[in-house]
């Protein structure tokens, strides 16, 4: 008994000290806030996670609302099925895990459950890319861009930081189909004001400047990046722009376009296998629409990530701010 009551403080007191340390981590505090202040305002909103309630800070929201929040365990495919049936009694569930579990351990469920019947159900993977740097491919999110984007009735979205996170939550509910929405760790750098992120819609970009030399459309944890790396190439006489694309499916064709006719080369900048996700989507739109400008994909060139402290891991990459501009210069005197 006396080891078992040792184990069972030493567990509280750590639950505690997570807790304490996701009240700092903004993005998660902007998830747990937002969820919160549409309950209040009276909309359908229930909340599950698959045992991660203090790694993605939900327990903040089970604290004001026990009655609408569910701790499913180790059961991931179980809790997208389960909020698909709560959709259909018109609830609208908010579920949460690993990137990595929730497009690849659900992936039937969220096809079959969510994005087939149409139902509205947000699907939120966080510790989205390679984030969870030091446990390995198997915790590492980088195909879920492809996997959910490829579903039909499927919204795919992918903020940039709390603020832009917030807003675009707050936008989720006025749509009737399913909804995947890929996050970080909750640390993620402010690119945007409070009043900046209000005006951010679903399926439209934004488009921060466009470049006459080279025009960079990051999305998620690279616009913090590539904004700065677009100030580098600024300051070294390369003229460059930057779209935000928080919105991969439905994808903003008219920015991309835009872009492509005034742009020499358009690089893509994500924390995804280039393969499928943004960088395959902007292929895809200036393929079809016949585009006069070269493209550049840049994320994880179709490798497994190695293991190791994600600061670490951007920068072997070249998914840094210098390593982001340091590719799009060499891309430019390439096609000189």
């Amino acid at each position: 008994m006396t080891l078992t009551s040792s184990a069972a403080v030493g567990y509280r007191g750590k639950s505690w000290q997570l807790t304490d340390m996701i009240h700092q981590a903004p993005g998660f505090h902007a998830l747990s806030d937002t969820l919160t202040e549409l309950t209040e305002e009276g909309h359908p909103i229930v909340v599950g996670t698959a045992d991660l309630k203090y790694s993605n800070g939900l327990v903040t929201y089970q604290e004001r609302y026990p009655d609408r929040f569910v701790q499913f365990g180790i059961s991931e495919q179980n809790m997208v099925s389960a909020a698909a049936g709560l959709a259909t009694t018109g609830l609208q569930p908010f579920v949460a895990t690993f990137a990595s579990f929730m497009s690849l351990l659900t992936v039937e469920q969220m096809r079959t459950d969510t994005a087939y019947t149409n139902l509205p159900v947000r699907m939120i993977g966080h510790h989205a890319g390679f984030m969870l740097g030091f446990y390995g491919t198997s915790h590492h999110a980088t195909e879920d861009l492809a996997i959910t984007r490829s579903m039909a009735n499927m919204t795919v979205l992918a903020p940039a930081d709390p603020n832009q996170l917030s807003a675009l939550i707050r936008e989720t509910v006025s749509i009737e189909g399913p909804v995947y929405i890929r996050i970080a760790r909750g640390r993620d750098p402010e690119v945007y004001t409070k009043d900046d992120a209000s005006t951010i819609k679903i399926g439209k970009a934004v488009v921060h400047s466009i470049g006459s030399d080279i025009t960079l459309i990051a999305t998620g944890t690279m616009v913090h990046p590539s904004k700065e790396a677009v100030a580098q190439l600024n300051a070294q006489g390369i003229n460059a722009g930057l779209i935000d694309m928080h919105t991969i499916k439905p994808l903003d064709l008219d920015a991309i376009m835009t872009a492509a006719n005034a742009s020499t080369v358009i690089m893509t900048v994500e924390e995804h296998n280039v393969i499928g996700g943004l960088g395959g989507a902007v292929a895809e739109v200036l393929a079809d629409n016949g585009s006069p400008a070269r493209l550049l994909r840049h994320g994880v060139q179709d490798a497994y990530v190695p293991v190791g402290p994600p600061t670490h891991l951007y920068r072997h990459l070249g998914l840094d701010a210098d390593g982001i501009a340091a590719k799009a210069a060499n891309a430019l005197r390439a096609g000189k």
